[in-house]
């Protein structure tokens, strides 16, 4: 009887965890079909300074306008655009980066294993961030070299986690085989290494999503980051936030599409790890 109530509240475990990974997977492609075609729903041209300077939310704009009379909504619609679509290439760099180095260190090791795994303490020794404004300081700042800071900030995580995994295959018995078997250190690499440790790769990239996405606007906001004219969330708080007593909505706007997109990609990064990893279900 006990045996069978368990394996019945395994199977609703499972079945809540897939269920809420569907949700937030559409949730998620749903924001990013909105993210790609932000233009499209912008309800006016997101640089034209032809409204009244600072209106309130209003039914004709639903989030204000700024300083210069631009509409507040169309901004942040074309500022979601840019912090997302830079944050996944962020992300994709920093990933595959760091998967290549860690399997390359952990399967072939030597002078440089010991090099690369080096350079990753370096960079490791000092807290993130602040490596990172140190390094886009010294590029004079700008989108592109903010992605740029970042990456060579976040890529040792991942070299760090790809390494660990691939030694603890390499003692495997199938490993083994596909040794005795002929296969190559190419082959071992794409048909045996990649594909198990795939998923831990995965969720922690996926996780590391709202996380980039902080530091990145988090830079903008110090000036490191977009330049205007161009619409960055980060950007579009550090240029209100002198007026946030007066003119909320100028900075709450953005802060409120940041924490909106940062949950959203946490929860699906929790979902995920939920389903590759079933113990870790709640």
């Amino acid at each position: 009887m006990i045996d069978s109530v368990t394996v019945r509240r395994q199977k609703i475990r499972k079945d809540h965890t897939r269920k809420r990974f569907v949700f937030f997977l559409l949730a998620t492609a749903v924001f990013l079909i909105v993210v790609c075609f932000a233009r499209q729903f912008c309800p006016y041209d997101p640089n034209a300074q032809v409204f009244s300077a600072l209106e309130p939310p209003s039914v004709q704009h639903p989030a204000g306008t700024d300083r210069f009379g631009r509409d507040m909504l169309s901004r942040i619609l074309i500022g979601l655009r840019t912090s997302v679509l830079s944050t996944l290439a962020l992300v994709a760099i920093i990933t595959a980066a760091g998967t290549v180095i860690g399997v390359l260190c952990g399967h072939l090791g030597g002078a440089a294993d010991a090099l690369m795994m080096r350079a990753a303490d370096v960079c490791l020794a000092f807290p993130g961030l602040v490596l990172a404004l140190a390094i886009a300081a010294l590029l004079n700042g700008g989108l592109q070299n903010a992605v740029l800071a970042l990456a060579v900030v976040g890529w040792p995580k991942y070299a760090r986690l790809a390494r660990s995994q691939t030694l603890a295959l390499e003692s495997a018995d199938f490993i083994a085989a596909a040794r005795l078997s002929g296969d190559s250190s190419v082959q071992l690499v794409a048909r045996h290494i990649l594909p198990n440790i795939a998923g831990p790769i995965l969720v922690t990239a996926v996780l590391d999503i709202g996380t980039m996405m902080m530091e990145l606007a988090g830079l903008s906001f110090l000036g490191l980051g977009a330049m205007p004219p161009t619409a960055e969330l980060g950007s579009m708080m550090s240029s209100g936030r002198s007026m946030l007593q007066t003119y909320p909505w100028v900075i709450l706007g953005p802060g409120i599409a940041i924490f909106a997109a940062v949950a959203l990609f946490h929860l699906l990064g929790d979902s995920v790890r939920d389903v590759l990893d079933p113990r870790t279900g709640r």
